[in-house]
């Protein structure tokens, strides 16, 4: 197995834990708030893509577009609104993280050591100083609002997992 399958298998595996944790999840269930003031499942999926896609996109990555205002839907200033018609439906939030997940793990499985070693952007050199950093954040970042959802879970009721 090359590095490049490595990270191309672990961003696959990433993606099948978070779909694991919200697979018995209702539309309902992904607005539900373990406690006041923390975010609910929508909007942390839906700001784990745009951010995905941000940052890929940033370090020369092709990756595909979010429909038109899918980053302000889901920025810091929409995380207190639990009206869900002003997000997007689970089915929706899953189709396009799969869609920006592909993106990528096209990119991991392509990127040369060259690519990797790259600056990362500015405004996010100072913790990620590489393109290889970028890649790495990004499983972490996704296991990080995963956490959040396993406690929606345990209010919720559902079982444990992992």
């Amino acid at each position: 197995m090359t590095p490049n399958e490595l990270g191309a298998d672990l961003l696959q595996r990433n993606a099948d834990m978070l779909k694991s944790t919200l697979a018995d999840f209702s539309d309902a269930d992904m607005f539900v708030r373990p406690v006041p003031k923390a975010n609910h499942a929508a909007w942390q999926l839906g700001h784990v893509i745009a951010s995905e896609r941000g940052m890929l996109a940033a370090c020369g990555a092709k990756m595909p577009e979010l429909p038109a205002g899918w980053a302000e839907r889901f920025s810091k200033e929409t995380s207190a609104i639990d009206d869900p018609s002003r997000f997007a439906s689970k089915a929706d939030l899953l189709a396009m993280f799969d869609k920006v997940r592909a993106g990528t793990i096209a990119f991991a499985k392509s990127a040369t050591p060259a690519d990797l070693a790259k600056p990362g952007p500015e405004s996010m050199r100072s913790f990620m100083p590489t393109v290889g950093h970028v890649l790495e954040m990004v499983p972490g970042h996704v296991l990080m609002h995963m956490g959040q959802c396993q406690v929606i879970r345990r209010k919720l009721g559902k079982p444990l997992l992992f």
